[in-house]
């Protein structure tokens, strides 16, 4: 009865808040949510960058993450696919998407732009817009600015009508116009500066309750809060003094480009500049990404963005929690959690040192006290005296004290596992499949659109419609070229503004070009075969994404410029003022191939040995779903370059390209500053192998995976592979802080701590093996760790005892359980690497 009642009590409480809503306001030091100083941890997740099945685990691991805060752009030309036609269903689901944040507790922070950048197409705002007469994006531009209050209105009555905003009672708490507008302002003149100001006006004029927030506005007015994108933002303020730091983009990791390098943050750094950020006034910061999931389809920007949107963030793109990034930033966040009452209502003191060595200390008149002591040096450690005690700072790293004392956690002291991941092959792949071939043909399919003479830009023409556009001509070669008669081969020479191209001469495959993400333009010279007579000349052009920012972004063309061949009797032979005939996007598009049936009068050609490496071809098998339930990628390392569908679901596009030999790191060192091409990995190999196939996408057995090659693969060594967690690993020093912080934050914290690795493998799945262990002074990362002159002979046995045949595990570094006087002047370290079975 007592429980019935209680249960009562906190039902009317949650619908007593919900109907009353509650009031968002702000001062110079924090949020204020409904009379109390709020500080927020928040986290981006992309809702149309996932599934609708994957929302609740997404945003459920954040919160378990220590995040309180969820944070999405509103991707426009999602929603308005064509002018005045709205759409919000799948992964596009806005408000179902906000109503899981809420159901789990946590606040919301909408970004609605609507230009967003993002690396996502066009900057989030639809290509129709660009053809609408005498449009000019993002300036003082009457038809931009009508489109863009029309769809802004849209979304704030959308987000009304549901009682999504905080003073309903809602997630909401803070919206977001524009965004990083500051940048490219200049560029515009007096058109931006005007465009900016009525940006603000328009968003405050909405009255939807709480804040707006402008970020990276230089010029943003009082009625909005500026805020702050960077690597770091310690020493970033606001514009006006009445406003709170907020931070609206800390970059964990970055995005990656087709045939570039895999870029690395690590989390040493990330954890630095949180603790820098809280330490110096901050009261909202944001994670771009905590999960970057994936540009489905033909969504990604850049050009070039890959089709995994990663980011490295602490939940990775299949939904796992990336170890030790995520553990590490959980335990991060609860330490700054322990000090959020006194930050907030304290002015800090600023106690120096040492030349790079500083501690913000904050107090109050009862007593209470916290301190952040910093070592900014970038290469040395330090060890500083603070209140008579000393205290080890590694370079470039952070200690908190929640009671001035006691250091629950160093920023550069990872002692959080690192999961081993794994792609899983399924033994069988694709192979013993009944599979169905389409094959496209070289050039102008059915009727041409039309013909000009000259080039016409790709984007132009095709208005994103589809990522190909067919440029064709025709050449008549004299039998009595030299050429024909030495057996030599004239020349090939192209020039294109981007993205990509296959060059096709009598139907047969020539060549390829491409340009890349730093400087999408390219040339193509290429040696080809010309026959006496009449020879037909066809060049598939290729978008691979649209640009997303930069001033007047949207004229940013792609496509043909120039058209030679060289080494004909009386020279290079232009060809670029011929009658080129065009035609937009392949064949099988028109057919509708990738829904699986396309059109009915359609023949799929069936066969068990379908073609190799052979150019412009659809292929479609009938394809059972994975065992497990681990997530699933499809592996390509085998194919060329194309387009995967699964049951009429965009995977999205292809291409293993491999990245630079050069330019690598075998080991990233976190201390000093870091920009995307610090730490590199994955030189001389494919950026993206494996493409994301959501669970929810799969039936039990008849899926229909249809793929279009444009260059040539080999479709029988195509599979499905199981993101699976496979082993763990950690390494942790004995003066690694250990504190127990959920019991801290309970008030049962002890001062005392043991250093503690702690080993967990994933559910029904138990550690089976000790592949490594080592006490002393062990280097090296997971998968390398290598024994130092410093090793307890024992360590294997001591982790054997504890860890073997157990789900999970805790190993203390004790001279009880380790050698005792084990090398008296070594600092000790554990290094263990385990498999999970």
């Amino acid at each position: 009865m007592k429980v019935s009642r209680l249960a009562w009590l906190l039902s009317l409480l949650l619908c007593f808040t919900l109907c009353l809503g509650y009031n968002v306001s702000y001062d110079r030091r924090s949020l204020i949510i409904n009379g109390q100083r709020k500080l927020l941890i928040s986290a981006a997740v992309h809702y149309p960058r996932s599934v609708p099945a994957m929302w609740p685990g997404l945003v459920q691991t954040a919160k378990e993450g220590g995040v309180d805060v969820i944070e999405t752009y509103v991707f426009w030309n999602g929603h308005e696919p064509s002018p005045g036609n709205y759409y919000f269903g799948g992964r596009y689901d806005l408000v179902k998407f906000a109503k899981i944040v809420e159901d789990a507790g946590m606040y919301l922070i909408l970004r609605i732009g609507p230009f967003v950048a993002a690396e996502w197409y066009f900057g989030g705002v639809p290509v129709w817009l660009h053809y609408v007469p005498d449009t000019v994006f993002r300036t003082d531009n009457e038809p931009f600015k009508y489109h863009m209050q029309k769809f802004t209105t849209l979304i704030v009555n959308l987000m009304k009508q549901e009682k999504l905003f905080a003073p309903q009672g809602g997630p909401i708490i803070l919206a977001q116009i524009e965004n990083e507008y500051g940048y490219y302002e200049k560029d515009y003149g007096e058109g931006g500066k005007k465009y900016a100001q009525w940006s603000a006006s328009m968003a405050v004029a909405q009255n939807i309750g709480v804040p707006w927030i402008m970020c990276q506005q230089f010029d943003a007015p009082e009625s909005v809060i500026n805020t702050c994108n960077s690597f770091y933002c310690d020493q970033f303020t606001p514009i006006f003094p009445n406003k709170p730091k907020i931070w609206t983009e800390n970059w964990p990791g970055w995005f990656k480009t087709f045939g570039a390098r895999n870029p690395h943050r690590p989390a040493e750094d990330i954890a630095f500049s949180v603790a820098r950020f809280f330490q110096k006034g901050g009261s909202v910061q944001n994670y771009y990404m905590y999960h970057g999931g994936t540009n489905f389809g033909r969504t990604s920007g850049g050009p070039f963005i890959t089709t995994s949107y990663d980011y490295e963030a602490p939940i990775d793109e299949y939904g796992l929690p990336r170890l030790p990034k995520w553990a590490h930033l959980k335990h991060l966040h609860l330490a700054i959690k322990l000090c959020e009452h006194i930050l907030l209502n304290s002015e800090p003191t600023l106690v120096l040192l040492g030349p790079s060595e500083e501690a913000d200390v904050f107090t109050n008149s009862s007593g209470a006290c916290a301190a952040f002591i910093s070592n900014m040096d970038d290469k040395n450690d330090k060890t500083v005296v603070f209140r008579n005690v000393s205290y080890h700072l590694p370079a470039w790293s952070v200690s908190i004290l929640p009671d001035c004392k006691t250091e629950v956690f160093n920023t550069a002291k990872v002692a959080s596992q690192t999961s081993v991941v794994e792609m899983t092959s399924e033994t069988k792949g694709l192979k013993g499949l009944k599979w169905e071939v389409f094959e496209e043909k070289a050039g102008i399919w059915g009727e041409a659109d039309f013909v000009k003479s000259g080039f016409v830009d790709h984007i132009n023409t095709t208005k994103f419609t589809t990522d190909y556009l067919w440029y064709a001509t025709s050449i008549f070669v004299d039998e009595n070229e030299d050429f024909l008669k030495k057996g030599s081969s004239p020349v090939l020479q192209i020039e294109s503004k981007g993205h990509a191209l296959h060059a096709f001469v009598n139907d047969k495959l020539q060549d390829s070009a491409s340009g890349n993400g730093t400087h999408p333009p390219f040339s193509l010279k290429s040696p080809i075969s010309l026959k006496a007579g009449k020879n037909e000349i066809a060049l598939l052009s290729m978008t691979v994404g649209l640009q997303n920012a930069g001033s007047f972004y949207e004229w940013v063309g792609a496509g043909v410029t120039s058209v030679k061949i060289k080494g004909f009797n009386k020279g290079t032979i232009d060809l670029s003022a011929h009658n080129w005939t065009y035609k937009i996007g392949v064949q099988g598009e028109h057919l509708g191939l990738y829904k699986g049936d396309g059109l009915s009068n359609i023949t799929w050609i069936s066969t068990s040995e379908p073609p190799k490496e052979q150019p412009l071809t659809w292929y479609k098998a009938i394809v059972d779903a994975p065992p497990g339930d681990e997530p699933i990628g499809l592996d390509m390392i085998h194919m060329g370059k194309g387009l995967a569908w699964l049951n009429g679901e965009e995977i999205g596009r292809y291409w293993p390209r491999k990245s630079p030999t050069h330019g690598c790191v075998q080991e990233c060192n976190y201390r000093g500053k870091f920009d995307p091409d610090k730490c590199n990995t994955g030189c001389g190999e494919p950026t993206q192998r494996w493409y994301h196939v959501p669970r929810s996408w799969f039936k039990p057995s008849g899926n229909v995976l249809v793929i279009f090659e444009e260059k040539g693969g080999n479709p029988l060594k195509m599979e499905f592979s199981r993101r699976k967690i496979s082993g763990a690993c950690a390494l942790a020093a004995v003066h690694y802080p250990s504190v127990d912080l959920e019991s801290w934050r309970e008030g049962n914290g002890s001062n005392k701590s043991i250093s503690t690795i702690n080993l967990k493998c994933p559910e029904n799945t138990h550690i089976s093996t000790v592949k490594f262990a080592s006490f002393g002074n062990p280097t090296g990362s997971c998968g390398s760790y290598t024994k130092g002159d410093c090793h307890d002979p024992n360590s294997t046995s001591v982790v054997e005892k504890i860890c073997l045949h157990q789900n999970n595990c805790a190993i203390e570094l004790t001279e009880e359980k380790f050698g005792k006087g084990l090398c008296p002047s070594v600092t000790k370290k554990l290094a263990v690497e385990v498999v999970c079975n």
